[in-house]
């Protein structure tokens, strides 16, 4: 069997219809911050106007969109220039077949070789074992855990904080 050629490329604004069929996915709301039911008006705003130093990623398979992963950084925060914070959401069909590992190869190149950051940061649900290994093989570690962070299937869920630090600096 041969392995899945992942394309990544800069997000688009005309990629909003993939964003919300991504986060339609039961697995992906229950891995994420988001809620389910999300509008295709919602997708279209925040990728045609993102917010200052913010940098979106896609995985795609044969023209595809399977995955995405957000970076965000801090442009305006002096102290916390050096400093970019992860998001990722492969949908539920595509989890565990390669997708995350292209994303967040390339989120690390485009953070430390280009955009000169030395520390990333995550957050991920205690729960989700998939994701920690993912990240954990990318070399994050837990940091701390943030008790009855967020709300999810009608409990209150707590979350790592995970972070990877650039070595070579």
């Amino acid at each position: 069997m041969s392995e899945t050629q992942f394309t990544i490329r800069r997000t688009e604004p005309s990629d909003a219809e993939a964003f919300q069929k991504i986060f339609s996915n039961p697995k992906v709301i229950w891995g994420t911050l988001q809620i389910p039911y999300p509008s295709l008006e919602m997708w279209h705003k925040r990728l045609a106007e993102p917010a200052d130093g913010s940098f979106s990623l896609v995985a795609c398979v044969e023209n595809e969109i399977i995955g995405q992963l957000g970076l965000h950084t801090f442009p305006n925060f002096p102290r916390r220039r050096h400093v970019g914070q992860l998001g990722m959401s492969i949908r539920d069909d595509w989890q565990g077949k390669g997708a995350g590992s292209a994303l967040m190869q390339a989120a690390i190149e485009l953070a430390e070789n280009w955009l000169n950051l030395s520390r990333l940061e995550l957050d991920v649900f205690t729960d989700n074992e998939p994701a920690m290994r993912l990240y954990k093989k990318f070399g994050f570690v837990i940091e701390g855990t943030h008790h009855k962070f967020a709300y999810r299937d009608g409990a209150f869920m707590d979350v790592y904080a995970m972070a990877r630090l650039r070595e070579n600096i």
